[in-house]
């Protein structure tokens, strides 16, 4: 098997979950100034086509297939509103084979019913060829609001052939020199993952069930990566875009190792000195968690949240 059906899905995103993600979040911080969505949503949006196209890929492997979320890139024109119906595209870009299994690389595609949202992004915007509705181009085409690509080990996997190409997507933003560097401490706990996996849908035994995370060769349960990078991004919300989400453009990061409740998380920041760009990583005890993180802001917040009046 070489590839495999390119899925789509599309649903109505409910106030009440978006609430809930976000609020699942940032259960260790204030209330968030807003009640726009996560930027980091558009993931959890996409998540369950991604497993099933995973499976796909799978279906004709000897054995079992374990998969190791590696990188996450995410670009947004905006953020997802509620009541809007939303279809999501996923596409296989590629696969490549390692000694643990084979690496792929999905990109994801939101589309959503349409707004008549005002963008303010610059012409550097790797997503600038979209409508500034985020919905139709002229030629009646939808066009995504937010794209994703996913980069995966898949653990076991050896019947899958190499195709495609496994890069991770458009380049990360340069920054324009140094600000002053931040440094904050978390402590995630066991109802922080356990809140997190309800919210965002994401309930594999590992981050729920200690036996099931010892049997998979974790000293306890871990934390979901995705819920780490969207900490980061929380914390750099209300740290350099004054709490508007709507002003985060782009998101990436490189998952180097779990996150495991009682111990602490330090989230190193590093803003550029038009805070436009914030590098950071973060680290356990145990070292790194998170690689080559980075947020992308825009320079004015604007409507294109799909939450602000002009």
């Amino acid at each position: 098997m070489t590839t495999a059906p390119a899925p789509t899905a599309t649903r109505t995103v409910t106030a009440e979950e978006i609430a809930a993600y976000r609020g699942a979040v940032r259960a260790a911080l204030p209330a968030a100034r807003d009640q726009l969505a996560s930027p980091v949503h558009a993931f959890v949006l996409a998540h369950a086509v991604a497993e099933r196209t995973v499976a796909a890929l799978t279906a004709d492997e000897p054995g079992p297939v374990s998969v190791v979320h590696l990188g996450q890139d995410i670009r947004c024109r905006r953020l997802v509103r509620p009541g809007e119906q939303v279809t999501v595209r996923l596409d296989v870009l590629g696969a490549r084979r390692e000694p643990r299994g084979t690496r792929v690389a999905l990109r994801s595609r939101l589309t959503g019913d349409g707004a008549n949202l005002t963008d303010h992004m610059g012409s550097t915007d790797p997503m600038s060829s979209m409508d500034s509705t985020g919905s139709t181009d002229p030629g009646g085409g939808a066009e995504p609001f937010a794209e994703l690509v996913t980069s995966a080990l898949l653990v076991g996997a050896t019947a899958l052939e190499p195709f495609g190409e496994i890069s991770g997507g458009a380049a990360v933003p340069a920054p324009a020199g140094a600000a002053e560097p931040a440094t904050v401490i978390h402590e995630p706990t066991v109802e922080w993952i356990r809140r997190y996996a309800l919210a965002s849908g994401d309930e594999n035994p590992i981050h729920l069930d200690a036996d099931a995370a010892r049997a998979a060769g974790f000293t306890s349960v871990i934390a979901h990566g995705m819920s780490v990078l969207a900490l980061a991004v929380e914390e750099i919300t209300d740290r350099y875009a004054d709490g508007d989400a709507a002003r985060i453009r782009g998101i990436g990061g490189r998952f180097s190792a779990p996150v495991t409740p009682g111990e602490p998380l330090r989230f190193d920041l590093q803003p550029d000195t038009a805070r436009r760009v914030v590098r950071f990583g973060c680290r356990t005890p145990a070292g790194p968690a998170v690689k080559s993180g980075w947020v992308e802001l825009t320079e004015h917040p604007g409507r294109a949240g799909g939450g602000h009046d002009d």
